[in-house]
């Protein structure tokens, strides 16, 4: 399978990440990432994650997919535009080539189904990635995490030690979706074939 992924993270507050995650987690970074793909050049899938430490891996929890129909895709000259009853993402490439999305701590992704959690290991992806500027906004009725890239900068997201205790909230899209954007961390398009 053919895949154009696009990929966003942005820093958040990990106390409020903390109080979402289910049993048996615990947060890495105060990060919440947007994976949008294009697979075969036609099927769209959409996904929220955040990083955890679980089950003795490390990786990433998804929070929330979304696929065809429930998401449209636009191009408006070099943007493609990804959009949802509650989202829009928009990565514009830039041109600029970097190495492998490579991540170190990164044994696989976590997806919750039927009560339980199913452990996807990570894909081993040899593209090289394009830089991308990213405008995303989240659309819920009482709002939204919302942000813009700053130049296609890669900024790092350092762990912080605990300074809220916030009352525990369910691992739902929208209440990821309502913790702050604090700042953009990177943004990217890679094609491999999966």
């Amino acid at each position: 399978m053919r895949v154009e992924q696009y990929v966003v993270a942005y820093q958040v507050d990990q106390d409020r990440i903390r109080a979402m995650l289910p049993e048996g987690f615990s947060s890495l970074r105060p990060v919440m990432r947007v994976n949008a793909e294009i697979r075969n050049h036609r099927q769209l899938w959409l996904e929220l994650n955040t990083p955890v430490a679980g089950f003795e891996k490390r990786g990433w929890l998804n929070i929330a997919h979304w696929s065809s129909p429930e998401l449209t895709l636009d191009r408006e000259g070099a943007s493609m535009i990804f959009r949802g009853e509650h989202l829009e993402f928009i990565f514009t490439a830039t041109g600029t080539m970097g190495g492998c999305p490579a991540e170190r701590d990164n044994d696989g992704c976590f997806y919750p189904e039927d009560g339980a959690m199913r452990f996807v290991p990570a894909e081993r992806i040899g593209s090289r990635k394009e830089s991308c500027d990213c405008m995303f906004s989240w659309k819920y009725p009482l709002g939204g995490a919302h942000g813009v890239s700053v130049g296609g900068k890669t900024l790092p997201a350092l762990p912080s030690l605990p300074k809220m205790n916030y009352p525990k909230v369910a691992p739902t899209a929208e209440n990821a979706a309502m913790i702050p954007c604090v700042q953009m961390l990177g943004q990217y398009r890679v094609v491999f074939d999966r």
